[in-house]
């Protein structure tokens, strides 16, 4: 199958949220969800902190597998627990994944960065990988959480109208973090309908 990207919806420049598993030396399988930007239809790049098992085994292996699916139950399991050997293929694919690519790792980089949030921020590595196989077992599309923020900023949109003081003050910290996160990681469609979002609040007396 040809190698692109976006068969799975993944657009460059956007982050998506997949699970990627990895294995140790020993071959001890591994689990976890981790945000993927595409940057081509063929490369991806990671951001990861150290210490975590899945930057230690694709340090040491120099590959593993980003697996989409659309299931809270397996995101939430594989953070909070060590997914079982059950879950995997023999190719270190997730059984319940609806699509995955195996990925080569290309080149390893300390990264810093100062505005981020997370004050471990400056212990992590950006990973580039090219994608050498992917496996569409049904139609799919990644997820990117942007689309989650546009349905709740469209949620709140009344509420605007319907409260005063501390909880719409409330309401205006929920949507400038929504639009914040949505301009970073977000799709063009999802950023072109915070837009709409935002100057429709500001249309309406709204200081944002």
């Amino acid at each position: 199958m040809e190698i692109d990207l976006s068969l799975i919806g993944m657009e460059k420049g956007r982050q998506y949220e997949t699970i990627i598993t990895t294995k140790n030396n020993e071959g001890t399988k591994h689990a976890a969800p981790i945000g993927v930007l595409c940057s081509g239809r063929d490369t991806i790049l990671n951001r990861i902190f150290k210490g975590s098992h899945t930057l230690d085994n694709i340090v040491s292996q120099k590959e593993f597998v980003v697996n989409i699916c659309n299931s809270p139950e397996l995101f939430t399991e594989s953070l909070i627990d060590d997914l079982g050997d059950e879950h995997f293929n023999d190719d270190l694919s997730l059984k319940e994944a609806d699509a995955y690519f195996r990925c080569r790792v290309i080149k390893l980089t300390e990264a810093v960065k100062q505005s981020d949030p997370i004050k471990s921020s400056g212990e992590a590595i950006v990973i580039k990988s090219e994608v050498v196989d992917l496996t569409i077992k049904k139609e799919t599309a990644a997820f990117n959480r942007g689309f989650g923020y546009v349905i709740e900023s469209l949620t709140n949109f009344l509420r605007f109208d319907l409260v005063e003081g501390e909880q719409k003050e409330f309401y205006i910290k929920r949507f400038n973090e929504a639009y914040r996160i949505v301009n970073k990681v977000g799709t063009k469609q999802d950023i072109k309908a915070m837009h709409k979002i935002k100057k429709e609040l500001k249309n309406k007396g709204h200081d944002l």
